[in-house]
This record gives structure tokens, sequence and C-alpha cells, in this order.
């Protein structure tokens, strides 16, 4: 987790915990006057319109006050969906058997992009199975990985 995640992690747990809610993870998103901070809060009843629209408005005033961005941003709350994205080891091993989909900051053997079976962590690495070959992935290369949804 980069330095400026850590922070807003820091900045904004508190308030997401406090209205009864999970701070599932947090992207940012740098593109000049598009920038986007989303933020991805879950619960055990779910996540509605309501919930989301509560913890905006509790966040916007501590990013207005704390100032961890520097120029403009669009701040999105979401739940984390059915195509849920993973940040944390924790998030990994409680998910394993689902397939996932993830793409790495660099190269590993080759690729960047895995589409496989989760298979749970060993130490700080992510364990994914793609055509039958197991990969170890350590969760510091993972750009972005999230569950891909079975009907």
């Amino acid at each position: 987790m980069s330095a400026k995640l850590k922070l807003l992690h820091e900045l904004i747990e508190p308030s997401v915990t406090a209205l009864g809610f999970e701070l599932w993870g947090i992207e940012y998103v740098a593109q000049g006057a598009h920038s986007v901070l989303r933020i991805y809060i879950d619960s055990e009843d779910g996540i509605s319109v309501d919930d989301c629209a509560k913890v905006s408005h509790q966040v916007s005033g501590i990013l207005d006050v704390e100032e961890p961005i520097s120029g403009q941003y669009n701040l999105e709350v979401s739940s984390p969906g059915m195509d849920r994205p993973l940040f944390t080891l924790e998030q990994f091993a409680a998910w394993a058997g689902h397939q996932v989909q993830l793409r790495l900051r660099v190269p590993f053997e080759g690729r960047r992009k895995f589409k496989g079976l989760l298979n749970g962590v060993e130490g700080d690495e992510v364990l994914l199975v793609v055509d039958k070959e197991e990969y170890l992935l350590p969760i510091d290369l993972i750009d972005r990985a999230n569950i891909v949804p079975q009907f």
C-alpha cells in the first residue's frame, strides 16, 4: 500500500467504522482534474445508496479539513459489488476458492494479467492456480484484483 493510500486509510477508517460499516478498501486514480478517490464500504446487511451518502458526507468533511489530496478529485463511495475488489491478504484468504482476475504492477514470469482459482495465501503471497499451474504472487506486486462473479 502506498504512503498516500495508507494516510487516506488512517483518516477515513475511524469515521466509516463509527457509522457501522467496514472500510473494505480505497482506490485513488490520479488523472489531473479527473482524479477519483473511490472508497468501498461493506456491511453484513449489505450497503444501500443512503449508506453511501452518509459515508460520503462524513468523509468529505474530513478530507476538506485534512486535505490529504491536492487539487480536484471526485469522491465515490460504493459497495464492493459482485466483482468485489481484493486489497489485503486477509481478504484474499477469506475469498479462497473463488475465481479471481488480477493485474500486476510489473510482469511476473512474463505476464501481468492472471485469471484463475484463488487458492489462499502463503506468507505475503497470493496463491493462484491458472490452467493447473500454481503461481505465488507477492501482494506488493498486485495492482488490482477482483472476484469473477459466477452465475
